[in-house]
């Protein structure tokens, strides 16, 4: 089982990947043997997001919608986020202003588990799609970085949340 777990988180090291114009949230992190990624393809929830109306995009992203790209990894990440509890995560725009060349500024609300943190997140334009990092943490949202493997493999409470979305600017 050890072994496969190597092999999986392995596999999914990488790159990001592009999609072409689709929206996705994708939560990165570590733990003490190699790096995960889970994506979420949002692009169900609205193909293209407004930023030039008064009101601000806010995403409704559902957990189930994670993909780990391993099963196992899958489900655990959706139990780490009580997915059964807590079916949902927010991201909520509260304000997004230009602030030089292709460059954005965005005070973003991030709700997970019922927990919510404001963060200032920085995002670059290019042909209509916003990508954005911002580096947060489990423990921000009181959530407890899981333990495999009786102990063996540890997740770092560290993540980086990465933004793709089609926007109307």
């Amino acid at each position: 089982m050890m072994k496969i777990f190597h092999i999986l988180l392995f596999a999914v090291f990488g790159l990001l990947k592009t999609y072409g114009q689709q929206n996705f949230i994708e939560i990165n992190g570590k733990t003490n043997v190699n790096t995960f990624k889970c994506i979420n393809d949002i692009s169900g929830e609205s193909q293209k997001l407004s930023f030039v109306d008064t009101q601000l995009p806010e995403l409704e992203i559902k957990v189930g919608g994670f993909d780990c790209k391993n099963r196992v990894m899958t489900n655990d990440f959706k139990k780490t986020l009580s997915e059964k509890q807590f079916p949902n995560m927010y991201v909520k725009f509260l304000n997004f202003s230009k602030t030089s060349n292709n460059q954005y500024l965005a005070n973003v609300e991030v709700k997970i588990m019922n927990k919510t943190q404001k963060y200032q997140i920085n995002f670059s334009n290019q042909n209509g799609r916003l990508s954005a990092k911002k580096n947060v943490k489990f423990s921000d949202f009181q959530i407890t970085p899981p333990k495999k493997m009786g102990g063996m493999v540890v997740v770092k409470d560290d993540l980086t949340l990465q933004f793709c979305l089609d926007a109307k600017i």
